[in-house]
Parts: C-alpha cells; sequence; structure tokens
C-alpha cells in the first residue's frame, strides 16, 4: 500500500517530466494540427464551397498531417491519388453494380489489389477505404465525381498547408535527447559494473549487465531512426534555418557511430568479466582496485555533462605501467589485458560522445 501511496504522489513529477520531452511536445502538436487540418477541411468544403459528402475532405486531411513537411507532400500526393483512385473506383462499381454487398465486396478487393501499387507505396490502403466510405454513403442519386475529387484535393490542401505554416515540425530535439540518453545509459552501466564488483558479483549479475548492453543496441536503433527522421523534417521546411541544432546532425550520425563502438567495448568487458566469474579464479587487487576505480570514475563522467574523460587516460597508462612491473599470477593476464584494453577504447570513445556540448540536452 504505501508503495502504491508514493506512486500516485510522484504521478505529477512524472507526468511533468514527460510533458519537457521533446518528442512529447511533437506528438501532442502534432495532433493538435491533425485536429485542426481535420475541423478546417470539413468547414471549408461543407459551409465555402456547399459540397455534398465533405467527409472526403477531413478525411484526406487527416491522412497528410505527417511526422515532417517532406512527408506530407509526398506522401499526401499518394493520398490524393489513392484517395481519387477510390472516388473512381466506387463510381465504376456503383455504375455497374449499384450500391450493395456485392458492389462493397467488390470495390473493397478491387482497392486493395491496387493498394499494392508501388507507386502508391504507404498509401495505397487508401484506395479501398475510399471506395468503402463512398458507396456506405452513397445513394443511386448521389453526389457527382466532380465533387468527391474536389473535396479530396480540398483535404490534401489544407493538410499541407497546416503542417507547413503551423509550427512546421522539426525533431532535432529528440533526436538530441535519445543521443544523449544512450551516453547515460552507458555511464550508469560502467557505475554498476563497478559498485557490484567491489563485492562478490556473481554470473547472473554479470550476464544482466551483457543484457543491458543489447538494450543499448535497440536504444541505438531508436536513435538511428530519430536522426533520420530529423534529417527528414529539415526538407523544404522553413524552420530549418532558424534551428540552432539544424546543422548538428551530421555530428549525431557521428556519435551514434561512436556509441555502437563504445557499447561494443562496454560489452566485450561484460563477456570477459562473465568468463573470469567462470572460472571462479581470484583478480589480483593490485589489479582490481585500481582498475574498478578507473571504471566507476568513466562512469560518473560519462553520466556527469560537465566532467572530462581524457584525464583518466593518464590513470590508466600508470596502472598499465605500475602492473608491468608486478610479479602476478599469469594465470589471470589474458583477463587484465582484455579489460585494459575495453577501457581503454571506451575512454577513446566517449572523449567524443560524452562530453560534446552538442548531445547534451540539459
Amino acid at each position: 500500500m504505501p508503495a502504491v501511496i508514493d506512486w500516485v504522489r510522484s504521478a505529477p513529477a512524472r507526468s511533468a517530466a514527460t510533458l519537457r520531452r521533446p518528442d512529447v511536445h511533437s506528438d501532442l502538436l502534432q495532433t493538435l494540427k491533425a485536429t485542426l487540418a481535420a475541423v478546417a477541411a470539413w468547414l471549408l468544403v461543407e459551409h465555402v464551397l456547399d459540397l455534398e459528402e465533405p467527409f472526403l475532405a477531413p478525411w484526406t486531411a487527416l491522412l497528410t498531417v505527417h511526422a515532417t513537411v517532406y512527408r506530407s507532400l509526398s506522401r499526401g500526393a499518394q493520398a490524393m491519388g489513392a484517395t481519387v483512385l477510390g472516388v473512381l473506383l466506387s463510381a465504376m462499381v456503383a455504375q455497374l453494380l449499384g450500391f450493395g454487398a456485392v458492389a462493397l465486396g467488390v470495390a473493397v478487393a478491387l482497392g486493395l489489389v491496387l493498394a499494392r501499387v508501388g507507386v502508391l507505396r504507404d498509401e495505397g490502403v487508401a484506395v479501398a477505404t475510399t471506395a468503402l466510405f463512398v458507396l456506405t454513403t452513397s445513394t443511386a442519386q448521389g453526389t457527382t465525381l466532380l465533387d468527391r475529387v474536389l473535396a479530396t484535393v480540398v483535404g490534401v490542401a489544407v493538410g499541407v498547408l497546416v503542417n507547413l505554416l503551423v509550427v512546421p515540425p522539426l525533431t532535432d530535439r529528440s533526436a538530441e535527447e535519445r543521443v544523449d540518453r544512450i551516453d547515460r545509459l552507458m555511464g550508469r552501466l560502467l557505475q554498476d559494473m563497478a559498485r557490484q564488483m567491489r563485492s562478490r558479483w556473481t554470473q547472473e549479475d554479470s550476464q544482466a549487465w551483457i543484457t543491458r548492453t543489447r538494450d543499448m543496441d535497440s536504444e541505438l536503433d531508436d536513435a538511428w531512426a530519430l536522426v533520420n527522421q530529423a534529417t527528414e523534417s529539415g526538407w523544404w521546411n522553413p524552420r530549418r534555418h532558424f534551428s540552432s541544432g539544424a546543422d548538428e546532425l551530421t555530428s549525431h550520425e557521428e556519435l551514434l557511430t561512436r556509441l555502437e563502438d563504445g557499447v561494443v567495448q562496454a560489452r566485450s568487458m561484460a563477456r570477459t568479466i562473465d568468463q573470469s566469474t567462470r572460472s571462479a579464479a581470484e583478480w589480483d587487487p593490485r589489479f582490481r582496485e585500481p582498475w574498478l576505480d578507473i571504471l566507476e570514475e568513466l562512469g560518473r563522467r560519462i553520466v556527469d555533462k560537465d566532467a572530462e574523460v581524457c584525464s583518466l587516460r593518464t590513470d590508466l597508462d600508470q596502472l598499465t605501467q605500475h602492473l608491468s612491473g608486478q610479479d602476478l599470477p599469469g594465470l589471470l593476464w589474458p583477463v587484465y589485458g582484455a579489460l585494459l584494453v575495453s577501457i581503454s577504447n571506451v575512454i577513446e570513445v566517449v572523449d567524443d560522445v560524452a562530453t560534446s556540448r552538442a548531445v547534451r540536452t540539459d
């Protein structure tokens, strides 16, 4: 029960944090714009143009408001083509078979076949859905074909104009936030590894670290998708010229590539430790303690947006030189060597990533 009470009490803080996220801002704005486009298209064809079957206008307007201006234009053209094709298909089927279940079945089947046409791509299914809507809302004395086509054109035009003129979407900040999140996930993983290894860690611990690196791989896939979308969001977008982060997308791509290397090195360390755990051999404290100090400090500096990591290379070099003169048991030298190389590679990676002001979002 106390846990439930704490969860309820923390709900406002969690909600506020969620609302501050750039991707949530973008989603909410696009929702409002899609609603605005649909209502505006409906009012235009219903009260200004006085077209019959005005549902086609808000329907296509809704289909046209996408995550980027470029996609609104390209897929808006597809939606218009698919919708017009659906209107023509419904008119042809109604002319031949009338308005009924048979006509509806034939129209939907033909529409789904036409949806596979390459030029329509993502919006092809609108052929079938438009034919379905027209046949189920019309009568034999239905409206003219010109009215339906005009309603479709109005809907696409309104959707494109709303998305272009009302805060056109630019997702640079969402991409920055995701890159920064992966950076911090890596830092927390290294810290947790060091803290757990100061006591007697288990194979379950090392396996959990490996699993966390795989989770970071999924985060990287999402980050690449966001960076690609952010690049697309700048195409034909007037806000592109006023965005402070608009010219940093190339650097985000480079940072993601480096982060991929960092995740690989973190996984390599976790696997080396996992294999060492299986052997049940004790680590020499002359290696273990200073190495864990460097690992934990590296993780802390990655998480800390103001910290730098390059000075840790000096600490690592000093440790390596110190160990080279020690008479350590030979059995674990391959483990020590692998871990020294891996942490050196991580330092090199995060020196490029963690200290980059371009990916910091708070």
